[in-house]
């Protein structure tokens, strides 16, 4: 249960920047905002003063006007300063996507994890014109909609290199317990997992902030997801475990600077919320189990909603991740139907 006497969640600065500007959060601290062409429509960016230069933490996906907006943002709030350094808090698309243009157009170093990293660059240089074999088998495990599979099976896949730029070889590892510099402040590494692994967060040593990207949201919680590459992968037991590790570090007073809406305060409150999310939906799953169920027909008690067409992939490979989780700790148990999916039922029904 949530202890009722943490603080609430509460949100200091209300309004975001433009695309073309900045709000200082913090002495050498400036919030950036890139677009996003999708439901979930910006990612929050951060700039780090270094004096003769920027840190900047994450960096929006690869285009053209999102190029465009950088070289406004480098010549406008950041006072025609380089950027040399980026500092990558997951791979995904929309916070790794130009470090590879700042790394040959502009000079900066790239610090992430080595597992970000190498997860980046290898999808970076995987283009395919057709969904592969292993992910129209994963498709058919998951119980996927024929009419959909039929039509995406024949479709060009997004390709991480559609919105990630090429990554040169070169990148200094961030691991869990390093300590950075950055910003005049030393920041303390510590890292998540379940959305992204080894999902790096900085925890400052010298003041109340915290830069969470996609590990720490305030009103969403982020995809746990599973794909081809790992089909088997149980991210929510990493989520679990990273957020109750992380909350051994977390203070009311800390100021999250997340990937994604807005920086918040109440983090011990948010964590258990993020728990408890999970926690809630897995107890759903298992209502829902009392009978063989593939994991597209878990929809509705995982979400609370009905999911639309656009929606359909992200929700499937949050749905495989769940049941993996039942799978893996025992309360579920699978077999392959004759079609190829993977019914699901709880195991404490078993005769």
């Amino acid at each position: 249960m949530m202890d009722i006497a943490r603080s609430p969640i509460r949100y200091p600065f209300e309004t975001p920047p433009a695309a073309d500007g900045a709000v200082e959060i913090a002495e050498g601290v400036l919030w950036l905002r890139l677009p996003l062409p999708m439901a979930l429509d910006h990612v929050n960016v951060f700039a780090l003063d270094e004096g003769d230069g920027w840190t900047v933490v994450d960096t929006g996906i690869s285009s053209r006007k999102s190029r465009a907006l950088w070289q406004g943002l480098m010549s406008g709030p950041l006072r025609g300063k380089p950027v040399t350094r980026v500092i990558v808090t997951h791979h995904h698309p929309d916070h790794v996507g130009l470090a590879g243009w700042f790394q040959s157009d502009h000079g900066a170093e790239l610090w992430t994890s080595r597992v970000a990293w190498l997860f980046a660059r290898m999808l970076q240089m995987d283009e395919q014109e057709r969904p592969a074999p292993e992910t129209l088998a994963y498709w058919r495990g998951a119980g996927m909609d024929a009419a959909l599979y039929e039509e995406r099976a024949t479709q060009r896949p997004f390709n991480f290199a559609d919105t990630v730029a090429p990554m040169p070889l070169g990148f200094r590892n961030m691991g869990e317990g390093d300590v950075i510099r950055a910003g005049g402040r030393d920041w303390d590494v510590r890292l998540g997992d379940g959305h992204a692994p080894d999902h790096v967060t900085l925890w400052s040593r010298d003041c109340n902030l915290v830069i969470g990207g996609d590990q720490l949201l305030p009103s969403i919680s982020p995809n746990l997801g599973v794909y081809a590459t790992e089909p088997l992968n149980d991210p929510v037991a990493g989520w679990l475990e990273s957020c109750k590790r992380l909350a051994a570090h977390a203070r009311d007073d800390h100021l999250v600077l997340p990937g994604h809406k807005l920086p918040f305060t109440g983090l011990p409150t948010r964590l258990s919320q993020l728990i408890e999310n999970h926690e809630g939906a897995l107890a759903r799953l298992m209502d829902h189990l009392a009978e063989p169920r593939t994991a597209c027909d878990c929809f509705v008690p995982l979400f609370k909603r009905q999911i639309g067409p656009g929606e359909y992939v992200l929700a499937l490979v949050e749905a495989v991740g769940h049941l993996n989780h039942l799978y893996h700790t025992g309360r579920a148990r699978r077999w392959r139907r004759e079609d190829g999916a993977w019914l699901f039922r709880r195991s404490d029904l078993d005769g």
